[in-house]
């Protein structure tokens, strides 16, 4: 058991905390029992567990050690004190894990028709993990993340995902050659935009097709929004001349998921 908190394994897993590590390593770090479980389910590949027995007191956390036992994941066992050290948590439960990233194929798309969703330059941790969470609720296929977004593998936005991450394929890509991918293979893409010309809700959105946001500031570049098959417009009769980028896509999301299952008789 690992007691220093100056261990060098222990030293290394709390860099993780940097974007720049975790990209370096192509590693992230997880905290929690749900989390973690949802990552083992989902098979992604952990390539570490932290775990603290003397935090350990509920039969599920103690069910998913034993799994974590059984798959023959590296296990680091620490004390309360180290595993605190490494929690961003209040009250943390004693199970952590250091997990391998994922990144989808750019052309996912192609191999996998139907609806996807396109951010671009998200910045906001929250946002992104709840857009994740959104989207699994509603049957996207993967999200693409363009240009300088924000890291869907930072801890705040895997909480925010509530576990979504795990089973929502997320592509990096720059916006060039995004729109050349949509472009050149006939892909409906809809952008949401405040200069939009046509309601949100008058669209007949096809069951192949993307749904771009823009960022939180400056909303979609003049380049995506000439790229885009349809401009559309969320309408608002309140003071308020914006909507956050989570709740808008979640809206936009829910009225084409809506349009599909009256077309499918749902």
């Amino acid at each position: 058991m690992i007691t220093s908190l100056s261990n060098s394994k222990i030293k290394t897993i709390r860099k993780l905390k940097d974007r720049k590590a975790r990209e370096s390593a192509g590693l992230f770090f997880v905290e929690g029992v749900r989390i973690v479980g949802e990552a083992l389910e989902e098979n992604w590949q952990i390539n570490q567990a932290i775990i603290a027995p003397e935090l350990i007191r509920d039969g599920y956390s103690q069910e998913l050690v034993q799994k974590l036992y059984s798959n023959d994941v590296d296990i680091l066992e620490v004390s309360s004190q180290v595993f605190q050290s490494l929690s961003l948590k209040e009250g943390p439960k004693g199970i952590a894990a250091v997990i391998q990233q994922k990144w989808a194929d750019p052309n996912l798309l192609l191999q996998k028709p139907g609806l996807f969703v396109a951010l671009d330059r998200i910045q906001d941790h929250g946002n992104l993990g709840t857009i994740m969470r959104t989207a699994d609720a509603v049957g996207v296929n993967g999200i693409y993340l363009l240009d300088e977004s924000t890291d869907p593998f930072d801890i705040a936005t895997i909480r925010a995902s509530m576990g979504a991450i795990f089973n929502m394929p997320v592509i990096r890509m720059t916006s060039q050659k995004f729109v050349k991918l949509v472009q050149d293979n006939d892909i409906f893409l809809v952008g949401t935009s405040d200069r939009g010309a046509v309601d949100y809700q008058t669209i007949n959105y096809p069951q192949k097709m993307v749904l771009l946001m823009g960022s939180e500031r400056e909303g979609l570049t003049d380049s995506l929004m000439d790229a885009c098959s349809a401009l559309v417009y969320l309408p608002m009769i309140g003071k308020s001349d914006s909507l956050n980028l989570a709740i808008a896509t979640g809206v936009s999301l829910y009225e084409i998921y809506n349009q599909f299952r009256k077309k499918e008789g749902l």
